[in-house]
């Protein structure tokens, strides 16, 4: 098999400037509601809210090491780093993953050992308010992160941290209307209980989105196949190339890293006349098709007779 890395040596000028802007606008958002959340948690005593800022304001870290992995995964190869780092960016990922694993089971963890001494006070209508406040919020965040999303995966990494606090503040605004509901009706006793059991289904809620994060990071550092919408993309323009020049159907690999995308395309031609300057067309070709995808793409194409040799 032909390694597609060698084929060619792009250098990239920067962090996308909207990349750039998304982390900020998470990091700001971060802040202000994680803040809100501790405040509003303390003096009412909720441990719901309170739970929901802290893992809002943990936010601001991983913010600060998505915005560390857009800058190295951007810079330039160098001797040492010939191809670039662009393995900060799924390392990022992974890691927001695991913080929301990490905060996902403290929460838990801390919800079990309230219900086990016998609940805590419920707070009602003082937590259904922080929640629809903190649910436009992160609505807010979501919508504004969602149109830098499709080009950035740190940005995904960000947005999928937003969709999962306006879940678990969906869940606060329930936790709220119904512990007043339950105090009206002299239920105190089940209400107290009412405010960690909800922490509990936060968690459960929120753990695929944990687990996605994780998933989508790790696939990337072990070079798994580009996600199925990337590959069908460069099968496609694979096949569009193989019908200009006339060639047999084509072994096509395909690897994400960040924003570098390896594609390794090979024909097995017949014993005919297929010389270097023929195999560079149709590289050429193919790197016209995949310029519009939105990576930086590494192609490497190979011409050979020997389909041993293309593994």
């Amino acid at each position: 098999m032909s390694d597609p890395r060698p084929s060619s040596r792009p250098t990239t000028p920067g962090a996308p400037r909207g990349e750039t802007r998304a982390l900020v606008v998470s990091m700001v958002g971060s802040g202000i509601l994680g803040l809100a959340g501790v405040a509003w948690g303390a003096a009412v005593g909720s441990q719901l809210v309170l739970f929901d800022g802290v893992v809002t304001l943990a936010g601001i870290a991983l913010v600060a090491v998505s915005m560390v992995a857009a800058r190295v995964a951007a810079s330039r190869p160098t001797a040492d780093y010939p191809y670039g780092r662009h393995a900060a960016t799924p390392l990022a990922v992974a890691v927001q993953g695991a913080a929301l694993l990490g905060a996902l089971t403290y929460g838990a963890s801390e919800a079990v050992t309230v219900i086990v001494s016998g609940g805590s006070d419920a707070a009602g209508a003082a937590v259904a308010g922080y929640g629809v406040v903190a649910a436009a919020a992160s609505v807010t965040v979501a919508l504004l992160l969602a149109r830098y999303a499709p080009s950035s995966a740190l940005a995904r990494a960000e947005l999928v941290s937003w969709r999962s606090g306006a879940l678990l503040s969906g869940v606060v605004v329930l936790s709220g209307l119904a512990a007043e509901l339950l105090m009206r009706k002299d239920l105190d006793r089940v209400a107290a209980y009412l405010d960690p059991s909800l922490v509990l289904l936060a968690s459960l809620l929120m753990l695929p989105m944990a687990l996605g994060l994780v998933r989508e990071g790790g696939r990337e550092l072990l070079e798994a196949a580009a996600p199925r919408e990337i590959a069908d993309a460069v099968a496609a323009a694979a096949e569009r190339v193989r019908a200009r020049h006339g060639l047999p159907d084509p072994l096509v690999r395909t690897t994400k890293l960040g924003r570098r995308l390896y594609v390794d395309v090979g024909f097995v031609v017949p014993d005919t006349d297929w010389d270097v300057a023929d195999e560079d067309a149709v590289r050429r070709d193919l790197g016209e098709e995949l310029d519009g995808l939105g990576y930086d793409v590494v192609a490497g194409v190979t011409l050979t007779r020997d389909g041993r040799l293309l593994g």
